[in-house]
């Protein structure tokens, strides 16, 4: 018995210890399911068909606008179509335009020269300002253009309405042929006057600038609105409101809404009007409507000017800088009107 266990304890042994060369051994491997791609079917995306490019003796232009004026957007041009020529390579106008674009545009600014007619033209075409036009007071029909739209003209320098600043970069200037004013020995100021000709010249300028590039009420100004401390013109001669109620051009205040206002801005003036946190409400609304003004909560220099500039455009009676009952009224009647735009 001892023999037969021993030789059986023995094979097993042998077993274990031999090759396993010829056992296979079976490993699972879940199945992995087979999907059939999916057919991808394309809606074909339906275009707008955009007006054709003209060409013009080997120049482009493109004067159609297929943007979204509710923003103020426009792909039309009054120009020939600028592109690049990048060596070895054709750009091509495929896809153009992209309907995302508007004007450089945004600004119309209006000067005057405190020249001659003569010297203006020299001043503005051969110095170191400029401006894209300049109507001059001679009698006939003419304006001067001096300077393409599409570039920048040197006429507002440093400047600054609303949260825009350096408003070369943005607007299209307007000289006026208006030899200013003069100055008498109290330092009191007297402006010339403006020829209604001359007056109708620009009026039908701006109107025309005004509606090609969609330039919002708001930011039709003179040059003391973006320069205040700095400029006086076209001063209180230009007849500002007369452009709002005969062509519709710029801003004025309702009449109503100013006379609503009056009596509590009496009121503040005759009660208030040394008041720190006064002058810092009178200077804040002054910054509501445009005006680049440091809110000091003082009668200072710069407030004085801005409201001087303020007179010149809304309240040419008496353009003495300081802020009464009538102009702090015509202020908030304004702001009333103008806010969101």
């Amino acid at each position: 018995m001892r023999k037969t266990l021993y030789i059986i304890g023995l094979s097993a042994f042998v077993f274990s210890c031999a090759p396993q060369k010829n056992i296979k051994k079976t490993v699972y491997k879940p199945k992995t399911p087979v999907t059939q791609p999916k057919t991808v079917v394309k809606t074909p995306v339906t275009e707008r068909p955009k007006p054709q490019i003209t060409n013009d003796h080997g120049v482009e232009f493109f004067t159609t606008n297929i943007a979204d004026v509710t923003k103020n957007d426009n792909t039309a041009s009054y120009g020939s179509i600028v592109s690049a020529k990048p060596a070895g390579y054709k750009v091509v106008k495929t896809f153009f335009p992209a309907v995302a674009q508007n004007f450089r545009q945004k600004y119309l600014i209006l000067h005057y020269t405190a020249l001659q007619d003569d010297k203006s033209i020299t001043v503005l075409t051969q110095q170191a300002v400029s401006a894209h036009y300049l109507v001059n007071n001679t009698g006939d029909n003419e304006i001067y253009q001096l300077v393409d739209e599409n570039k920048r003209a040197y006429h507002a320098g440093i400047s600054s309405w609303r949260n825009d600043k350096n408003l070369n970069d943005t607007s299209i200037g307007i000289e006026i042929v208006n030899t200013g004013y003069t100055t008498d020995a109290t330092g009191k100021r007297t402006f010339a006057s403006f020829d209604n000709d001359q007056v109708r010249k620009v009026a039908a300028l701006a109107k025309d600038i005004i509606t090609r590039y969609q330039i919002q009420p708001t930011n039709v100004l003179a040059h003391a609105d973006i320069a205040p401390t700095r400029k006086q013109d076209p001063g209180p001669m230009f007849p500002w409101k007369r452009l709002y109620d005969e062509y519709q051009i710029g801003m004025w205040y309702d009449e109503a809404a100013k006379q609503s206002i009056f009596e509590l801005a009496q009121t503040d003036l005759m009660n208030r009007y040394s008041e720190p946190s006064f002058i810092y409400l009178v200077q804040t609304a002054l910054q509501k409507f445009g005006y680049g003004i440091e809110a000091s909560g003082k009668w200072d220099d710069a407030t004085k000017k801005t409201i001087e500039a303020f007179q010149y455009h809304f309240r040419p009676q008496n353009y003495d800088g300081i802020m009464d009952a009538e102009t702090w009224a015509i202020l908030q009647a304004l702001n009333q009107k103008y806010s969101a735009k």
